[in-house]
């Protein structure tokens, strides 16, 4: 059986009064792996619905490959169903095939050659071998504990129910059942979700090894680098969605690319702006209607004076002219990378070589133990780790949030911000513009407009704080914390609930920002180019294993 296409034609797809597809259409052939990326709110998620045909556009249309598979975010089991009824149900098309084939064997052992049936009971049975062969059907029940043992999932009892899991337990299950089951298409949202380093590698190379078309959502910029052939940028654009092709390195490269031919292209419109307006008014001025003839034109003013005026006033037509048209195709200015302001001057210590903090056998029950930890003032320190190895409790013993055994000692003056995994303001009734403003107070959010940060749009300014998303609300925290840097910044997981592009901005602000920098990240890619120092914790009880 041929692989299929995935097609999607001038995609339209209104929700809640907002246009949320507008005329999206993709291709993506057998073999091509297309990653979707954009800010929250883009459209990710509703066209991974609608390509699914879970949901319906109100306008154009969809052509998929039938049985595509689609990674739901809750699995249409019941809570008191078994890991093996999950697994039963993703082998039972690979059982089916090996089924129907011996069956047709069996048939075309029993019929003559010369028989009238056989051509077509022999073409059948080449046509079902073809299907079983690319789901690898003889290969499903070791694909299975292969694919189990993975995703972290190989220790389960088989009779473990749905209910008993955790919510990554159960998430992992989906994704796992989608490989076993290996379908003609896939369509993935956030696969990387609750996987640890080695559960993602494997992902990535069980997806690199699907032949028919696969289209996922993804903020993970390590899996979008080693998984996609294509990218498609769903952010609004003049022309629409735009994709890339290649990976995410190749998709950073090439925005880079345009971001200074735009730089380019603004400066230059800026100098010719600059240079007519010039050209016009100096002209203008030089050979103005009611200037007098000087001494040596006397004899041919007349003629000279009104040739030359012509001259000048054709010059300052055209340069008018141009102005005119560059102001209707004016190239907008590039929107300014998300920085850290210029903090307010703070006093220091005199012994300013002093760390900011430091720990000394520092231990919270259950959660972590520390040997010893200085945080200079320029640190830039990475705290990494697996779940439950006490990343989010370090960060909050620096911040004074949570008190500790042992030896805690902090600069005095110091002030440390923190931006949690979950933001919580005391007036969820107010603005998001009242907030910036109260927090910050009048003359510092002034200076340092919120919408210039470029991480909430002007529409969202006026919104109660209680109907942001979670995303949202993480923004505002981080924005806070943008436009008055303290002398000590702890950041935990700060990339979650942000489109790569603002993960980008945020990871070369970090590195000229100033103060110290603490970050508790399992992002790989971000972990990767680190450039400063690692503190790896274990997850008994949070055990430091060592500084990179």
């Amino acid at each position: 059986m041929s692989q299929s296409a995935l097609l999607a034609r001038d995609l339209v797809r209104d929700l809640g009064g907002r246009r949320v597809l507008d005329g999206v259409s993709l291709t993506v052939s057998p073999g091509r792996r297309v990653g979707l990326i954009g800010e929250n709110g883009a459209g990710k998620s509703t066209l991974l619905r609608v390509l699914a045909g879970l949901d319906e556009p109100d306008a154009g249309s969809v052509s998929r490959p039938a049985g595509l598979g689609f990674l739901h975010q809750e699995m249409s089991f019941a809570t008191g169903s078994t890991l093996a009824d999950v697994l039963d149900d993703a082998l039972r098309e690979a059982r089916e095939d090996l089924a129907r084939l011996e069956r047709l064997g069996e048939e075309l052992a029993r019929l003559a050659e010369d028989d009238p049936r056989h051509a077509d009971l022999s073409e059948a049975y080449g046509r079902h071998l073809e299907e079983a062969q690319d789901r690898e059907s003889w290969d499903a029940d070791r694909r299975a504990a292969l694919v189990l043992d993975g995703l972290g999932l190989g220790t389960l009892g088989h009779d473990r129910t749905l209910g008993s899991l955790s919510g990554g337990q159960r998430g992992r299950l989906a994704l796992a059942a989608l490989l076993v089951r290996r379908p003609p298409a896939l369509l993935l949202d956030e696969p990387t979700n609750h996987l640890d380093d080695g559960a993602a590698v494997f992902l990535e190379e069980q997806l690199r090894g699907l032949p028919g078309p696969v289209v996922l959502a993804s903020h993970d910029r390590a899996f979008l680098d080693a998984v996609c052939t294509d990218l498609i940028d769903l952010d609004p654009a003049v022309d629409g969605p735009v994709r890339y092709g290649g990976g995410y390195s190749a998709y950073v490269s090439e925005k880079r690319a345009e971001r200074e031919r735009w730089e380019r292209r603004y400066a230059e419109e800026q100098e010719e702006r600059e240079e007519l307006r010039h050209a016009a008014g100096v002209t203008a001025r030089r050979v103005a209607p009611d200037r007098g003839p000087r001494d040596n034109e006397k004899m041919g003013y007349g003629h000279r004076a009104g040739r030359v005026q012509s001259q000048v006033s054709r010059r300052v037509r055209n340069a008018s002219r141009r102005l005119a048209e560059l102001e209707r195709t004016r190239v907008a200015e590039p929107p300014v990378p998300l920085r850290f302001a210029a903090p307010r001057p703070v006093a220091t210590s005199a012994e300013g070589r002093e760390p900011l903090v430091s720990l000394s056998g520092v231990r919270v029950p259950g959660r972590l133990a520390l040997g010893t930890l200085e945080v200079s003032a320029t640190e830039r320190l990475l705290v990494t780790g697996g779940n439950g190895a006490g990343k989010s409790t370090l960060l909050a013993v620096l911040a004074g949030h949570l008190a500790a055994e042992g030896e805690v000692r902090r600069r005095p003056g110091l002030r440390v911000g923190m931006l949690a995994q979950d933001t919580v303001f005391e007036r969820p009734d107010r603005t998001v513009r009242e907030t910036y403003e109260r927090e910050l107070g009048a003359e510092r959010a002034e200076t340092v407009p919120l919408v210039r940060l470029g991480l909430l749009a002007e529409a969202e300014l006026d919104r109660p704080v209680g109907q942001l998303s979670v995303g949202q609300r993480r923004r505002l925290a981080l924005a806070l914390l943008m436009a008055r840097p303290p002398g000590l910044l702890l950041l935990d997981e700060p990339t979650n609930h942000l489109s790569p592009r603002l993960c980008d901005e945020l990871e070369g602000a970090l590195g000229s920002g100033p103060g110290a920098v603490v970050v508790a990240s399992h992002d790989r890619w971000l972990r990767r180019r680190w450039e400063g120092r690692e503190l790896r914790l274990t997850a008994e009880a949070g055990t430091g294993m060592g500084m990179g």
